[in-house]
């Protein structure tokens, strides 16, 4: 073989390999499936200021059911799951609830800002252009959920968009805040 065809034939095998990963890694996030990976764990703090410049603690939300959502404006399924998410924040929204949206944009902030205006978010919204969160929950695409419980330890881990404002969504996070007990999804 000669040399341009076995650089040809390296090139190849390389974008097969890339490609593999690619999809080996994606595959998770394109079923949508339910990760156990950080439930049973203990929530890693983070501290980000929302859109207004408040510093928003998790340590701070302890005693309450946190609704952590990693996403980006550029994300469809992230686009899709919003008015869920307001649903049931505009339903559970209160002293036991809180609902964080952890923007993972790293371009311009104004994109974020217009975003959530046009959608009529009135959660708070914490952007994180330097992936803090993202790398400390382990997120592998967007979005992703995670619920904890009151004791600061991560219930559930839900990858990919759902239909959080349906009654059996309503149900488990009210199991959680009365019962400290996570039905499920």
């Amino acid at each position: 073989m000669n040399g341009a065809a076995l650089l040809t034939r390296r090139a190849t095998l390389g974008w097969l390999a890339v490609t593999a990963a690619i999809v080996a890694l994606a595959a998770p996030v394109g079923g949508c499936k339910p990760s156990t990976a950080m439930v049973g764990r203990q929530a890693p703090e983070f501290s980000l200021a929302d859109l207004d410049g408040n510093a928003v603690r998790l340590a701070n939300l302890k005693g309450k059911v946190v609704f952590v959502n990693v996403w980006a404006t550029w994300c469809e399924p992230c686009r899709q799951e919003m008015p869920a998410m307001q649903a049931l924040y505009t339903t559970l929204a209160g002293p036991d609830f809180e609902m964080l949206a952890v923007n993972s944009d790293q371009s311009d902030r104004s994109a974020v800002e217009r975003f959530v205006e046009t959608h009529h978010l009135t959660f708070p919204v914490l952007p994180d252009p330097d992936l803090q969160v993202a790398g400390r929950y382990r997120v592998t695409g967007y979005p992703e959920t995670f619920v904890i419980d009151r004791n600061g330890t991560i219930v559930a881990h839900e990858i990919g968009p759902r239909h959080w404002d349906a009654p059996e969504s309503v149900a488990a996070f009210r199991g959680l805040m009365t019962r400290g007990e996570w039905a499920g999804l």
